[in-house]
């Protein structure tokens, strides 16, 4: 079992998490991972009201008893949803794990911490996590630019990003972008990150709430198979390369604005892919790990076989690098 500052202070098994991602992370899903000794996250906003968002852990309690979370991503919008009431909600259902998301989280820490949770606030830059952490969030998720959805505009790998944010900061710290298999986690320890939260792979079980179609175009695609949306608009996504997210970029490339792509864009007909398989139907969100993902595993066959890479690669493959080194020199 590998234990990290992240599996004992979040109470999980193994230091793996599954992010909030819109119209997926759903009880099904984050059930599976947290029966799996994983933190899994259902999205608030996925839920219409912060009333079916209280029903929707009610629905995933039902279904375990390990430890899962809520996830709330706060954008500055003309017509924001009710985020404090979305927050309510959780609390009020004995949620005690939150991760935020988007605009900085100060002005709702004291809320969450007065009622026990413990948050965790994703961030795409070292700057940002140093910010997050000085304003008293509890661990920090850490989006390289592999990731899907909003990698930020610095454009750091997560080779790059990890380390520079291990570096600096003293709470516990996940690794997102680029992440599918045991030597990523293996990796992200050594870079000096707790643990890994994956989104595409997850999206990629038998448990994830979307169309097999879109598992299998997972499956299918390359590392290459993914386009940087927004680009010009100075809010970059990575989203699935598809007819629709070519359109977008050409749109904006040629001088377009936000309203001549909003009906591309639009996430009702994201919801719809992922719901009936139509690929080509809207906008939706996939990382570059998909070049790693080969099978559409349950969560449970995923994480077993995550950690058990993980531990095998560094108990034998770098540990025994290390020992043939020190024969080596022995001999010299």
């Amino acid at each position: 079992m590998i234990s990290t500052p992240f599996t004992e202070m979040f109470g999980v098994e193994h230091p793996i998490t599954q992010g909030g991602m819109q119209w997926v992370g759903r009880a099904e899903l984050v059930a599976a991972v947290a029966n799996a000794g994983a933190l899994g996250f259902i999205t608030a906003l996925t839920q219409p009201s912060p009333e079916a968002l209280a029903r929707e852990i009610a629905r995933c309690r039902e279904m375990t008893d390990n430890p899962f979370g809520v996830n709330l991503t706060i954008l500055p919008t003309i017509s924001p949803p009710p985020y404090d009431e979305y927050l309510e909600a959780a609390v009020d259902s004995g949620i005690d794990i939150v991760e935020t998301a988007g605009s900085n989280p100060e002005p709702r820490l004291a809320l969450l911490h007065a009622r026990g949770a413990r948050v965790i606030h994703k961030c795409t830059s070292v700057r940002h996590a140093l910010k997050a952490q000085a304003i008293g969030v509890d661990a920090i998720s850490i989006d390289g630019f592999e990731c899907a959805g909003h990698p930020g505009e610095d454009d750091v790998p997560a080779l790059i990003l990890i380390p520079t944010a291990a570096d600096q900061l003293t709470i516990p710290m996940i690794a997102s972008g680029g992440f599918a298999d045991g030597r990523g986690l293996a990796a992200a320890l050594a870079l000096g990150a707790d643990g890994i939260n994956m989104g595409t792979r997850f999206m990629a079980t038998a448990e994830a709430p979307v169309h097999d179609a879109v598992k299998q175009a997972i499956v299918a695609a390359s590392s290459t198979s993914t386009q940087l949306i927004f680009r010009t608009l100075r809010n970059t996504a990575r989203v699935a390369d598809n007819s629709v997210s070519r359109e977008v970029v050409e749109i904006l490339n040629a001088g377009g604005q936000f309203g001549d792509i909003r009906g591309l864009v639009a996430g009702a007909r994201g919801r719809t892919v992922y719901e009936l398989g139509d690929l080509e139907a809207g906008i939706w969100y996939a990382g570059m790990s998909q070049g790693l993902i080969n099978d559409v595993p349950t969560v449970a066959e995923l994480v077993t076989r995550i950690v058990a890479e993980a531990e095998a690669i560094i108990a034998d493959r770098l540990a025994g690098l290390v020992r043939r080194t020190a024969s080596a020199a022995r001999v010299v």
